[in-house]
């Protein structure tokens, strides 16, 4: 059980660190090019979550961990070694980009740090990463955990996709992390702090509000759901849980 635990916080700790090293290098190098940015972000994270799944669940955010653990699909002492893993990349990721880049670069991009844009306040801003972070801990659930899902088909492509139109949307207003790990390791390593909280609460609210509402709507029916012409299996008993147990 200790060696299963081990290899599961090595796949989130390299998972955390893929899509910080390959998301906040795009910023640092994209010259404010959004596409560039988000199509980064959403293909490394299809291609983790693909390639890891089947080990640790994928979840490479503090968020999602958050999300599983109050839908009880995770237990507290393995959601506690994800949040390690998981910030321990991110903030490796961090370093690595501090020591290949230029310090210029560094400093005018702040190591690729959600920041908030002077267009909106803290209020709208902390919203939008609820918002945003929702959708994408929604899709995690509709792929991931539910066992009627498409975790061994398409549940990479489907959360890649999601975290990159988030980004296409609010990128320019809020940095578009959706995720507690992303922002911490550059903000630590960077010493930017400028609000740092919104990056924070707002992903555990919108993570939390995700994974509960999809785990009392879909995969905790209180009653069998009616079936139409096309076989859905929602009125099926629940199987086991399909997440990190």
């Amino acid at each position: 059980m200790e060696g299963d635990v081990y290899r599961r916080g090595v796949a989130e700790l390299v998972g955390a660190f893929a899509l910080t090293f390959i998301g906040a290098g795009a910023i640092m190098t994209a010259n404010g090019n959004l596409l560039v940015v988000a199509g980064a972000h959403a293909i490394i994270l299809a291609v983790m979550v693909s390639a890891l799944g089947h080990i640790s669940g994928a979840h490479f955010n503090p968020a999602v961990t958050f999300g599983f653990l109050i839908a009880g699909r995770i237990v507290p002492m393995l959601a506690v070694m994800y949040w390690a893993a998981q910030l321990l990349g991110a903030t490796l990721a961090a370093l690595l980009l501090r020591w290949i880049y230029p310090d210029a670069i560094v400093k005018s991009s702040k190591l690729g740090a959600p920041s908030l844009s002077p267009q909106i306040g803290v209020a709208p801003g902390l919203v939008l990463e609820i918002v945003m972070t929702f959708f994408l801990v929604w899709v995690v659930f509709a792929t991931a955990a539910d066992p009627r899902g498409a975790f061994k088909s398409i549940s990479g492509f489907a959360i890649g996709l999601t975290i990159g139109a988030d980004i296409l949307m609010g990128g320019p207003l809020t940095g578009a992390a959706m995720n507690p790990a992303r922002a911490f390791g550059p903000q630590l390593v960077g010493n930017v702090w400028a609000n740092g909280w919104i990056w924070y609460i707002g992903p555990l609210i919108g993570g939390a509000a995700a994974a509960l509402a999809y785990e009392f709507l879909y995969l905790r029916p209180l009653r069998p759901v009616p079936v139409g012409p096309l076989k859905t299996g929602i009125d099926e008993p629940r199987p086991g849980d399909a997440a990190v147990s």
